[in-house]
């Protein structure tokens, strides 16, 4: 359902609603509740151009129907600095030239040759880095690499990934701390 914005309020009892849907989750997810009480609990969710799926609110990602969600760089320091975690997903190369502070460097495409191939461990070495249900920002040079690997991750199971738009580039073009 594709809206221009949606208010809604419902009534659930606390055991019906998926963990992710519950009170304590809600404000991780940009979603508010307006009273809990220990019957049941009102939500209301008020957000502009809202893409809603069943499936994807079931998997804890309410906000995700197989595209993953793309912020500007400003949007993703501040997430970081509430504590989002940063994947970088540029070669090893690119990681050491600079970086976001508190960076994981996990390569989606190695250089093989002239040209490059996706990493075939990228999922396992993100699984040993981070858990399903962390919050995740997702960073590569210009932003390309990151959509593909955020979308891979979200395909995965990962359930809070959001994608970096503009990528290092544009971190760098705004003054946004680096290492």
């Amino acid at each position: 359902m594709e809206a221009a914005s949606l208010i809604s309020s419902s009534c659930f009892t606390v055991s019906s609603l998926p963990s992710t849907l519950c009170p304590q989750n809600l404000h991780h997810r940009g979603l508010f509740p307006l009273a809990v009480n220990s019957q049941g609990c009102r939500i209301a969710v008020v957000r502009k151009n809202l893409s809603f799926c069943p499936k994807a609110a079931l998997r804890g990602n309410v906000q995700a129907t197989g595209v993953p969600t793309s912020v500007p760089v400003r949007v993703a320091h501040e997430l970081h600095q509430a504590g989002h975690r940063y994947l970088d997903v540029r070669t090893p190369e690119e990681f050491s030239a600079g970086h976001a502070p508190g960076a994981i460097n996990i390569p989606y495409m190695c250089k093989v040759g002239s040209g490059m191939t996706k990493n075939p461990n990228f999922l396992a070495e993100v699984s040993s880095h981070f858990g399903t249900y962390d919050e995740i920002i997702v960073g590569c040079q210009v932003g390309k690499r990151s959509l593909m690997a955020a979308t891979e991750l979200l395909a995965a199971g990962f359930t809070a990934v959001t994608d970096i738009a503009g990528g290092y580039a544009a971190w760098t073009q705004n003054q946004l701390p680096t290492e």
